[in-house]
């Protein structure tokens, strides 16, 4: 078994608002030394930990991890719609081990995956379909949200059972950092939205189109400086990677949810999934960071990252 690992931000704004010609070519550049990284370690089997925008998981029953045994794209933002190719004994033993460790992760048969799952495989695998993969939900939108030290055992978990199998892993960690986009909150939305943030799935096309306008449009005014959206915040988000590139992840486990929120804004939750990453990597022993790569991105409304890593 050989494990690596590359994480990088998401952002449904990527096809639709233009950061310009300088920071397009970065993240171009990015993507390519990304993809040279895919291809040198060849997976066999990926493991995606992402989170979710109120598309397939609800407040219905929001569980703080879920491995998906099957799964498919919604189509959210023009990102890839159809089924992942999930190898179902993987995840099922996946999720038994997690059980087993005493991380209570939720088991999905049928899970409607966004763009916070589907975008990186699409861009770096040229379709969501390119490799077995067994997405795995890490809540990061919707509170409450699980102690950073409970996401850390989910990844340990996952990452000793992985040890156990004859692949070549890539895991993968989808998300983040510091960003603050217009996500409606249960606490503070109208009785309307909050019947759509406890079980909105399926939505009209006409109802999805509306909505992903508000968002495109909302990244527009955020970089004009038009928006109330709470400001990137690069300071915290290079912090943030220069503790997953220590090693050190029991750090984490005293970054509070307010504190984050305070700091990262109301999405920055999405970097739980890059610390299960990072701590499905550890559990195979020492690591280090091969690449690295980070600017502040407003007209995507995101402090987009990406680290790439290997165990030594």
């Amino acid at each position: 078994m050989t494990l690596s690992l590359l994480c990088m931000s998401h952002t449904p704004l990527m096809a639709f608002n233009d950061p310009g010609a300088e920071a397009r070519a970065e993240v171009d550049a990015v993507l390519a030394r990304a993809r040279a990284f895919v291809a040198e370690v060849a997976p066999t089997l990926v493991v995606s930990f992402g989170p979710d925008h109120y598309n397939g998981f609800f407040y219905d029953l929001m569980p703080p991890f879920a491995v998906c045994l099957a799964g498919s794209g919604v189509g959210d933002f023009d990102t890839a719609t159809g089924p992942f190719r999930v190898p179902e004994d993987v995840a099922l033993g996946m999720a038994e081990a997690a059980l087993a460790s005493g991380v209570d992760v939720a088991i999905s048969r049928g899970a409607q995956l966004d763009h916070g799952a589907v975008q990186l495989p699409e861009l770096l695998f040229g379709g969501i379909d390119r490799y077995p993969t067994v997405p795995v939900f890490v809540n990061g939108v919707a509170e409450p949200f699980a102690p950073m030290g409970r996401v850390r055992a989910l990844g340990d978990a996952v990452g000793r059972y992985l040890a156990g199998l004859d692949e070549r892993v890539l895991v993968i960690g989808s998300g983040g950092l510091s960003h603050d986009p217009p996500v409606p909150r249960w606490e503070t939305a109208s009785d309307g939205v909050r019947q759509f943030l406890l079980a909105g799935r399926n939505p009209t096309p006409q109802a999805r189109a509306a909505r992903q306008a508000r968002v495109i449009e909302g990244g527009r005014a955020f970089a004009a400086g038009t928006s109330a959206l709470q400001p990137l915040n690069p300071a915290w988000d290079n912090r943030f990677l220069d503790v997953c590139a220590s090693g050190a992840l029991d750090e984490f486990d005293a970054w509070t949810p307010a504190a984050m929120t305070a700091e990262g804004g109301h999405s920055s939750h999405e970097v739980r999934a890059w610390v299960a990453a990072f701590a499905a990597l550890a559990a195979s022993g020492e690591y280090a960071v091969v690449d690295r790569y980070y600017r502040a991105i407003p007209e995507w409304i995101a402090g987009f990252g990406y680290l790439a890593a290997s165990t030594l």
